[in-house]
């Protein structure tokens, strides 16, 4: 299939595009600048140099979070008005597990995780069966302490994989020892090409139905609720 994946969900951007022979172009930063204004003008180099018209296109994968909230809705918003327009349907892929898929050569336990502030992860656990990646425990935002206590009950090895490694490598050794694994630079970035591989194992879904998966609201949304709770109306 051609298939177009885009994820912006992190301070990595990329794009990957897709025929019946495989990958045929992955494009991917890792600073942090404007998704908005650079997503689409790599979109149009990137299909231009694959000589691929959008027409083309059978699908549109998009990383759907959790992760950045900014960065979530720019690559779910993009992907759905692209497949809207094009009257193809997409795939919304769980940024974690798209994670997770670069940890295809670890036989054990993968834990990709991102830092959620005040002590707490975005996170989930994956495993390769028979080279499907599945889910062994389902996305949440929790507190790290309590994840790794959990983790440390399986008495297995566990690979870890996120930008934020070396921030809580401390930690996560204390409690986990010599079977916690960590990932190298390369396996720590999103692959927008493992986006495509994963919708191997998915079903596509119309337009209209994919929503962003943040795991909790964004901080101005809490603020809101609470003025909300306290507040009475005549």
């Amino acid at each position: 299939m051609k298939i177009l994946a885009i994820d912006t969900s992190s301070h990595v951007m990329g794009t990957a595009v897709s025929s019946e022979n495989g990958i045929l172009a992955e494009y991917i930063t890792n600073f942090k600048k404007n998704h908005s204004l650079r997503l689409m003008p790599a979109v149009h180099q990137m299909m231009k140099e694959v000589d691929m018209a959008p027409e083309e296109l059978d699908a549109v994968a998009a990383a759907k979070g959790p992760g950045s909230y900014t960065g979530v809705r720019i690559g779910v918003t993009t992907a759905k008005t692209m497949a809207w327009s094009l009257g193809i349907p997409v795939y919304g892929i769980s940024s974690l597990m798209q994670l997770a898929a670069g940890g295809t050569w670890f036989p054990g336990l993968i834990c990709p995780f991102a830092d959620a502030r005040r002590g707490r992860v975005y996170t989930g656990l994956y495993r390769f069966r028979n080279g499907i990646l599945t889910t062994e425990r389902s996305d949440r935002v929790t507190s790290l302490d309590d994840w790794l206590e959990k983790l440390n009950e399986t008495e297995k090895p566990v690979l870890f994989l996120s930008r934020d490694s070396k921030q809580h490598e401390s930690a996560i050794r204390d409690t986990l020892g010599e079977r916690a694994v960590f990932g190298g630079d390369a396996e720590n970035r999103p692959r927008p090409s493992d986006l495509i591989s994963l919708t191997a194992q998915m079903e596509p879904q119309p337009p209209h139905s994919l929503v962003p998966e943040y795991a909790q609201m964004a901080e101005a949304e809490k603020k809101w609720y609470a003025a909300e709770e306290g507040r009475t109306y005549e």
